[in-house]
């Protein structure tokens, strides 16, 4: 009997969907307006971030989260789109604002180590645990400014980072 109302909860439990999803994205309130941003919170999404994007809607861009606070460097590898960029520390204070614009492609004859050699690297200017990226123009637009702040779910984000 026991056995049979495993069997049962656990196909319930397959059949719900009932798993420990992680959140994908996060609403954040960026200079008083609402983004919903795509979440990159192991290596793999980090690493690619909105490479081979072809836009970013107005309103959405994507949140980086990082296990620590470092020095950073983000670049345009493979990049459609200029984005801008805004680095955060552990506590939502922005220590640098980039326009990213659109890096010349890959040429045919060009090796992967002199096309990466040769991309521009914008830097977090101190350790930085967050990283959020939008639509070009948009830091502008806001007038975002290094030291202005963004509040975050930070226990959440800090539990979910891989």
């Amino acid at each position: 009997m026991v056995t049979r109302l495993v069997s049962f909860l656990f196909l319930c439990c397959i059949v719900s969907g009932c798993t420990s999803q992680l959140p994908t994205t996060a609403t954040v309130t960026i200079a008083g307006e609402t983004f919903n941003l795509e979440l990159a919170l192991n290596t793999k999404t980090r690493t690619f971030g909105l490479m081979g994007r072809t836009s970013v809607p107005k309103g959405e861009g994507m949140l980086f989260v990082f296990t620590e606070a470092s020095n950073r460097s983000f670049w345009m590898k493979n990049c459609l789109i200029p984005i801008d960029l805004l680095f955060l520390d552990s506590r939502g204070t922005i220590t640098a604002v980039h326009q990213m614009p659109i890096e010349d492609p890959r040429a045919p004859s060009e090796s992967e180590f002199a096309y990466d050699s040769r991309l521009r690297h914008y830097w977090s200017n101190g350790p930085a645990r967050y990283a959020i990226e939008l639509e070009s123009g948009e830091a502008t637009r806001l007038g975002i400014r290094v030291n202005d702040r963004i509040t975050l779910d930070f226990d959440l984000l800090r539990s979910i980072a891989r």
